[in-house]
């Protein structure tokens, strides 16, 4: 398989793919090692953790150049995520013991009652490419620390990050066997998650979500989807308008658009509608698009070659419905997969642009006469990931937010997730939940004790 800078072209490196032969091996050694990890005490494995924490401190700059040259997230962005990181990890090491924790839920005289929970197994974490840190993080740290074993294959979009991670999880001490880098495409993934594993962790499209669900309900293990989104915002009329611009800009565009939680729609009051239309495209039209190593860059190449063709149609089909270029709307013709900043206003639900995920630095304006109407549209979707209301009366908001059929939902913000909060999605969005007490709870199996002494 070849490794291939999008901003350029390139080939970066070339490396061999596992198939099927290779994986079934990597899953034997996951097997074996995986009870001898698990007997170890919570403070072992923890401790390997802690180094890993801190090699991705020591190795920021080397891997978030790394990161940038695969995939094309601009360097300053590569730096935030790696930044974040050690956040989210320094939670699950916070919060795991006191899910592992025996919990007594009856004692009287000659009865007990008591829970604990073990782990699951070998783990499949068929991973991301689009923050492969956070993502993979928010998988393979909780189940290394509840006692699982990984096998992690990261996207062939980012694998050699995820080399690097496993390079960086063995000097920390995670045995080799416990943590395994596989290392290939979709054939090296579904070779992956055919295996006899106990739970399966994706993260990535719909359609791949259904292919993997079948699979997995087939043998009955756990499993958790992690899939797209096409996330709402609504712009109320009380908002200060330059402020909404700026936060919803950013939202949409970070990440060149390629975040599953990125805004793809946005619903605006009428009576602001105009004001904010203007304000926004200002702070678009100021985004630079260029060099990603550039610390200046704000919007840099799209990782995936096809997805040019994508958001050409979606831009296409928007003008012959009806919408109105404002900004953008083709690729730019330069070695690798670039694709301009792009505002459509006049958007409409009959555009493909408002349906369908863009996963790029695209997005659609709507002009709507009020809240009902603005949450009809933000409903009128098969996704629930995430959803935003911008307006300075949080009472209003949650009214808005609380008919939103989401897994997340902002107010005056967007495109954030916390450690601290469950991360999980409704409808396309997928099934089951990362991160919180609820992420780490998702790779352990409770077992019921009943203990009656006898002697009572």
């Amino acid at each position: 398989m070849k490794v291939t800078n999008p901003a350029t072209g390139t080939v970066i490196r070339e490396l061999a793919e596992d198939g099927p032969e290779e994986v079934a091996p990597k899953h034997d050694r996951a097997r074996r090692a995986q009870p001898v990890w698990a007997a170890r005490p919570y403070g072992e494995r923890a401790a390997a953790i802690c180094r890993f924490r801190d090699l991705l401190v020591l190795r920021c700059d080397d891997l978030a150049r790394t990161l940038t040259s695969e995939m094309g997230k601009p360097i300053t962005q590569s730096r935030n995520e790696l930044e974040a990181t050690p956040g989210r990890i320094d939670f699950f090491l916070e919060a795991t013991p006191s899910v592992l924790r025996e919990e007594t839920v009856l004692q009287r005289e000659g009865l007990e009652e008591s829970i604990t929970r073990e782990p699951l197994g070998v783990v499949a974490n068929v991973s991301a490419w689009n923050y492969p840190y956070f993502v993979g993080s928010n998988v393979f740290i909780p189940a290394l620390l509840t006692g699982n074993a990984v096998l992690y294959k990261p996207s062939e979009f980012a694998t050699l990050t995820g080399l690097a991670i496993g390079d960086l999880m063995h000097q920390a001490g995670v045995p080799e066997d416990v943590f395994i880098v596989v290392t290939g495409g979709g054939e090296t993934g579904a070779a992956l998650v055919g295996q006899d594993v106990q739970a399966v962790f994706f993260t990535g499209s719909y359609a791949t979500g259904r292919r993997i669900a079948a699979e997995a309900g087939r043998r009955l293990v756990r499993l958790n989807l992690e899939l797209g989104g096409k996330d709402p915002v609504y712009v109320a009329d009380d908002v200060d308008v330059k402020t909404a611009a700026a936060s919803v800009a950013e939202g949409a565009f970070y990440n060149t658009g390629q975040s599953c939680c990125a805004v793809e729609r946005v619903y605006v009051h009428h009576a602001v509608h105009d004001r904010f239309r203007e304000a926004f495209v200002e702070v678009v039209r100021g985004y630079v698009a260029g060099d990603p190593m550039d610390p200046n860059t704000f919007i840099g190449p799209l990782a995936r070659p096809a997805q040019v063709a994508v958001l050409e149609r979606q831009v296409e089909d928007a003008r012959a419905k009806g919408g109105r270029l404002l900004l953008g709307g083709q690729r730019i013709d330069v070695p690798g997969c670039w694709f301009e900043p792009t505002v459509v206003a006049e958007a409409n639900h009959t555009m493909d642009l408002m349906r369908d995920e863009s996963f790029g630095p695209v997005i659609g304006l709507q002009r709507v006469s009020g809240d009902d109407e603005a949450v009809s549209l933000m409903n009128d979707t098969p996704y629930g990931l995430t959803a935003g209301a911008y307006t300075p009366d949080r009472e209003r908001a949650r009214r808005i937010l609380s008919r939103v059929n989401s897994g997340s939902v902002y107010w005056n913000c967007c495109d954030r997730v916390s450690p601290r909060l469950p991360w999980s999605g409704r409808g396309h969005s997928g099934i089951g939940a990362t991160l919180g007490r609820d992420g780490i709870r998702a790779f352990v199996q409770p077992k019921a004790w009943h203990w009656r002494n006898p002697r009572a």
